[in-house]
């Protein structure tokens, strides 16, 4: 019994310290960037189909232009981190690569030349259509649940994946939802 308690407290605490690292390190490399600015952080970000941007597919995510723009990434992130971690278990790692980098290299393919995109939306976006499109997908209950709440909860966002404000990447918004509705159809489950 002492066993099972002790495992059910070490996956609560994953469920949040997963999500919790992911944000801290976009606030310490934040940070860092303001501190030290003559770093120039934001550079790493995608240049698209530029030879330099490449490392952007990388690190892009991670960077932010502004306080208010990482604070406006730093929630949404964690939920939806803690959703993907309830709804898909041991596979969160490769879904959140498919979309990390399914959001980048569509971004760099993409995205305005002359821009450097930078932030954690695209990944969010990814997330999201994912969640929402699981329960379709995989027609379980605990998927259909989660993508109910997340629907009604982030559904709004969506708006975003079509061009608004010129220092908005909605090029990465786009990219990053394409990713999670593939990333989620290909988790489908087998008919007999």
């Amino acid at each position: 019994m002492a066993t099972t308690v002790k495992r059910s407290a070490k996956s609560v605490r994953s469920l949040y310290e997963i999500p919790l690292f992911a944000v801290v390190i976009i606030w310490a490399i934040f940070i860092v960037g303001a501190v030290i600015p003559s770093l120039h952080l934001q550079s790493y970000g995608i240049h698209p189909r530029s030879i330099d941007g490449l490392i952007g597919i990388l690190f892009a995510p991670l960077l932010h232009a502004s306080l208010y723009h990482a604070a406006a990434n730093t929630v949404p992130l964690f939920v939806l981190l803690m959703l993907l971690l309830v709804q898909a278990g041991s596979r969160w790692v490769g879904i959140l690569a498919v979309i990390w980098l399914g959001t980048g290299i569509g971004t760099w393919a993409m995205g305005r030349a002359g821009a450097v995109h930078i932030g954690a939306s695209g990944i969010i976006y990814g997330l999201l259509t994912y969640l929402i499109t699981a329960g379709f997908y995989q027609r379980d209950w605990k998927s259909i649940v989660i993508g109910l709440a997340v629907l009604i909860g982030y559904g709004g966002l969506l708006i975003g994946v079509v061009p608004g404000h010129w220092y908005i990447s909605w090029e990465s918004h786009l990219c990053g939802a394409i990713s999670g509705v593939l990333v989620a159809s290909s988790t489908r489950k087998r008919s007999r």
